[in-house]
């Protein structure tokens, strides 16, 4: 067997290291030169083929083709990264079955500070239409973001805070109309400059109607299409910008106001309207004399404000306020090593007012110091780095004061120090072929929302119990206590493996990647229902809704969730391959696949399951068309309560022209997408049985570039 094994992999080197095609690659107007693509979220300014960590980029054109409503949705077919889905607006990035709390979502470096962390039924506060790069860092990138990015980054990256010196006027406009939800989508994208001052604007507009789906929305229900109660969205939002650039330094500054308001698709007549305001500055000093070359000094102040309404009553409103500066500085070669090093410090201001709230006021605090050092040796770039961070949660203990007359309930502040360090190597064995491996130890200190949630999650449908709860039973009889002791942080050891290859017609990466996470914090189901003010069994109360039909739909009937801690380990695999079959025709596939098990037996909730997609691109002239299918299997590796979720099939397929004119490049296309109306249910949802994903859509688009 092992000679087998080793024939068939000598096989396979064989057929990657072949040059059939080996006539110089002709990038296609949507793919990207990986040897030139900058990773903005590491202060190193390596490329993605120098990171001993996977890492995925879309810019340019290819930006542009998966451009989509949501961040969740537009990075939805990058390897490793899935889109969790609670309507159209609420979907968030989901890496290598890791959500919520463990991914850090930023906003040129520093964290968007929205509400999409706490509860996924919430949107997350960025725009894809105005971005110009996003990066996704696969595994834990910690050291720079904190324990909060135990899982990964996506940092989406605009011109908001200007980073080069021009002449004149550059800039862009879109437009696009979808029949999926009647939705139309406007942005403008400029930038102008003179000497050493550059400004830059942006804005987008988006409305949309209730969106049509090929089935019912309950899984349970029988009929044909129709469309998705109370999914509109209405959204719009602007940016601006200006800096002050010379060779030595740069000074710039931006201020942000986003607004949206969007339905609720499993509440009928509540919605959401949520406010943003966001102001950046960044200062660089660059070409220093001394042991120091450069200083970059990152700052950013977020007020976040969601409210759910319903009809025109306010419910509940969330607040989250906060403030956040990096500063890190570049120094020369030590003993051939050169890197970064900084602090880093995070005050958050969280809370919630109203019937719904299912998390108390609670203010964060965090500091951090961390280094970050390369060294190349020939064909081997080393990496190292460590960070140590202190962070401490102060809750409002009022919160409890309605759930427990008695004033038992309370929390002192609670500090957490936690400790991360990685190590990794980048080995270019020649030209095409190179390895990479990558060790990084992390802890995670629990988030305020995993440890004193107590409350109904209506957008979620869930009724949620932090971990510093303990549920208890006597003769049928449930209640709820707090905990002997606070949730522990969890420490994860991952391990990453990449394989690169690249020449003159083609590219592939393969990634293996294996997690051992101990006091891993998840969501587990109860298998009770809060109704009535208390917590029944889902038997219990499916006999009395039969018999009565007693219980306010609004608010009962939620299901029971716990935060619990168990070690558990996760590992899979991510797989991309890119061929120029010829000079016009490219054949892109992909797969990824996550498994996680808990080590006292069943499997992690919520864990996308494998996945497998291929698309085949044409260009010619002016012209570039794509078709593209990906596979989506069922899950069937659940927790307990989990319930199974059927697999399903994509099918897209769009067209490009492109209009060179004197001044001005102008794109034209045509999209359609799930091309066979497929019933598409997203397994990380907990509302999957009422949410499907939208039916068949043809959207129209044009983009001017000048």
């Amino acid at each position: 067997m092992k000679t087998k094994l080793s024939t068939l992999l000598v096989a396979v080197i064989a057929a990657l290291t072949s040059t059939a095609h080996a006539q110089e690659k002709n990038l296609h107007k949507d793919e990207a030169d990986l040897e030139t693509l900058l990773i903005t979220a590491s202060p190193l300014s390596r490329t993605v083929l120098q990171s001993s960590t996977p890492v995925s980029i879309l810019s340019g054109e290819e930006l542009d083709q998966n451009q989509a409503a949501t961040l969740g949705d537009t990075l939805a077919n990058v390897p490793g990264v899935h889109s969790s889905y609670y309507g159209p607006v609420a979907s968030s990035p989901i890496i290598r079955g890791l959500d919520g709390p463990r991914i850090k979502v930023v906003q040129n470096g520093l964290d968007a500070s929205d509400a999409s962390r706490v509860g996924p039924d919430h949107q997350v506060a960025t725009e894809t239409s105005t971005a110009s790069q996003i990066e996704v860092l696969r595994g834990p990138a910690t050291l720079l973001y904190g324990s909060g990015a135990i899982g990964g980054v996506v940092n989406v990256v605009d011109n908001r805070l200007p980073a080069q010196r021009q002449e004149g006027l550059t800039g862009e406009m879109f437009a696009q109309y979808d029949n999926v939800a009647d939705a139309k989508t406007v942005s403008t994208d400029l930038n102008m400059g003179s000497g050493d001052f550059v400004f830059h604007v942006d804005g987008y507009n988006r409305k949309t109607d209730d969106y049509k789906i090929p089935v019912p929305a309950n899984v349970n229900e029988e009929g044909g299409s129709g469309e998705l109660d109370n999914s509109s969205v209405s959204a719009h939002g602007f940016n601006l910008g200006g800096g002050w650039i010379t060779d030595d330094t740069r000074v710039a500054l931006s201020y942000g106001r986003m607004d949206s308001e969007y339905g609720l698709p499993v509440e009928d007549d509540v919605y959401i309207k949520l406010k943003q305001d966001r102001y950046q500055a960044v200062v660089d000093w660059k070409n220093l004399d001394g042991f120091f070359e450069a200083v970059h000094f990152q700052n950013g102040f977020t007020d976040y404000e969601h409210t759910e309404f319903e009809g025109e009553e306010v419910g509940t409103s969330f607040k989250n306020q906060s403030i956040e500066s990096r500063l890190w500085a570049d120094h020369q070669a030590v003993a051939g090593w050169k890197g970064t090093v900084g602090v880093h410090y995070n005050y958050i201001d969280a809370s919630s007012i109203g019937e719904e709230a299912f998390t108390p006021p609670t203010k964060t605090d965090s500091i951090a110091a961390f280094v970050m050092e390369e060294h190349e040796t020939g064909p081997l770039l080393w990496q190292l780095g460590a960070r140590v961070e202190t962070l401490s949660h102060d809750v409002d203990n009022s919160f409890y004061d309605l759930l427990d007359s008695s004033n038992t309930l309370g929390f002192n502040n609670i500090d957490f120090t936690s400790v991360s360090g990685s190590a990794g190597v980048v080995w270019s064995l020649n030209n095409q072929h190179s390895l990479a491996l990558n060790y990084a130890y992390s802890q995670r200190a629990p988030s305020a929302s995993e440890m004193f949630s107590y409350g109904p999650h209506v957008g979620s449908q869930t009724y949620e119990i932090g971990g510093d709860f303990s549920i208890d039973e006597q003769d049928g009889i449930y209640s709820v206590h707090q905990a002997d002791e606070d949730l522990h942080k969890e420490e994860s050891n991952n391990i990453d493996l990449t394989y690169r290859y690249q020449n003159d017609s083609w590219n592939a990466t393969v990634s293996v990647f294996y997690n051992e996470v101990g006091d891993y914090i998840f969501e587990q189901s109860t298998g009770l229902v809060y109704a009535g003010g208390e917590l029944i069994s889902a038997e219990n109360y499916a006999a009395n809704v039969a018999l009565n039909g007693e219980y306010d739909e609004e608010i009962d009937g939620l299901s029971v969730i716990n935060f619990e801690q168990q070690d558990a380990k996760l590992y899979g695999f991510e797989a991309q391959v890119d061929m120029h079959l010829s000079e016009e025709l490219r054949w892109e596939i992909f797969s990824d696949y996550t498994r996680a098990k808990l080590d006292e037996g069943g499997n992690v909730p919520r864990i996308p399951p494998l996945r497998v997609g291929s698309s085949l691109h044409y260009e010619r002239g002016n012209w570039h068309g794509e078709i593209e299918v990906v596979r989506n299997s069922k899950q069937d590796k659940i927790a307990t309560y989990e319930t199974e979720t059927d697999g399903y099939t994509m099918w897209s397929a769009a067209a490009n022209y492109y209009l060179p004119l004197d001044a001005l490049d102008m794109t034209f296309y045509l999209k359609g997408s799930n091309l066979t109306n497929e019933e598409g249910r997203v397994h990380s949802s907990y509302v999957k049985d009422e949410v499907p994903l939208p039916g068949r859509s043809v959207s129209l688009g044009v983009r001017a570039r000048f």
